[in-house]
C-alpha cells in the first residue's frame, strides 16, 4: 500500500483516482490546489505524488518545485495539455512521469505501480561516509562518483534529476557499447516501463543540457540507440 496526494482543482478526476487507487491498496489524500499540496507535503510522508498542471492559486509546476526542495517522493503530472514544452519542462524539475487528460483510470495506476517499483528499487544515497572508498571515474573534464552519486564538470558539481543521474550512470557503467532504445528503457525505468521511446529521447535531451560541453560523450546511434563514447 503507498500514500499517495491526488492534486487537482476537478473533483471528479481526483474521485476516478481515488476510486481506482483505493481498489488497488492504496491512501489518498486529496488537495485542490498547489499551496494545499505544498503544506500537506510539509505535514506528512507521501509515496507519490499526482499533480495536475493547471489549478487555482499555484500551477503544478510550481508546486512541484516546491515540493522537491525538501522531499524526493515520486511525481506523476496530469495535464490536458500536448505540448513538448510542457513534457520537457516537468522533467526538468525532477518529475517521473507525465499523463495526458483524458486519461485511462487503469493506464494511470499500471504507471503509478511502476513508478514505486522502480523508486523501491533504486538505492538512497547515504551522507555518511564511513570510510568507504568512492568508485570515481573521470572522462576529460567529467568526473563521476557512482557512491556519492555526484557529477562534476570541470571541478565544479553539477545538480541532475533522480531518473538523469540513472541514465547517465548506466550508459557510463557500459561505455563504448552500443544500447538499444529498449536495453535502456529496460535497465533504467524498468521491465514494466508504461511508456514509449519518446520518454528516452527526451531524458537524453535533457541530460545533454545538463552536461553541456560534456554532452559529446552522449552519442546518438541512429536506428539503434544510445552510446557513452569515452
Amino acid at each position: 500500500m503507498a500514500k499517495i496526494l491526488v492534486a487537482d482543482d476537478e473533483a471528479g478526476i481526483r474521485n476516478i483516482i481515488k476510486k481506482y487507487a483505493i481498489f488497488e491498496g492504496h491512501e489518498i489524500t486529496e488537495a485542490d490546489n498547489g499551496i494545499s499540496a505544498i503544506e500537506l507535503c510539509k505535514k506528512n510522508e507521501f509515496d507519490m505524488v499526482i499533480m495536475d498542471i493547471m489549478m487555482p492559486e499555484l500551477d503544478g509546476f510550481s508546486a512541484v518545485r516546491e515540493i522537491k526542495k525538501t522531499s524526493d517522493v515520486p511525481v506523476i503530472m496530469l495535464s490536458a495539455r500536448t505540448e513538448e514544452y510542457d513534457k520537457i519542462h516537468g522533467f526538468e524539475i525532477g518529475i517521473d512521469d507525465y499523463v495526458e487528460k483524458p486519461f485511462s483510470p487503469k493506464e494511470l495506476m499500471l504507471r503509478v505501480t511502476a513508478v514505486l517499483r522502480r523508486y523501491a528499487a533504486t538505492p538512497k544515497s547515504s551522507s555518511v561516509d564511513n570510510g568507504q572508498l568512492h568508485d570515481i571515474v573521470t572522462y576529460g573534464k567529467l568526473k563521476i562518483d557512482f557512491t556519492g552519486r555526484f557529477v562534476y564538470i570541470d571541478e565544479k558539481r553539477i545538480d541532475l534529476t533522480p531518473k538523469e543521474y540513472d541514465l547517465l550512470f548506466y550508459m557510463v557503467r557500459n561505455k563504448n557499447i552500443a544500447l538499444t532504445r529498449d536495453m535502456i528503457l529496460d535497465n533504467v525505468w524498468g521491465y514494466d516501463f508504461y511508456g514509449d521511446e519518446r520518454t528516452l529521447d527526451t531524458h537524453i535531451k535533457l541530460l545533454r543540457k545538463s552536461l553541456g560541453e560534456c554532452s559529446s560523450y552522449l552519442v546518438t546511434l541512429r536506428g539503434v540507440g544510445y552510446r557513452f563514447e569515452a
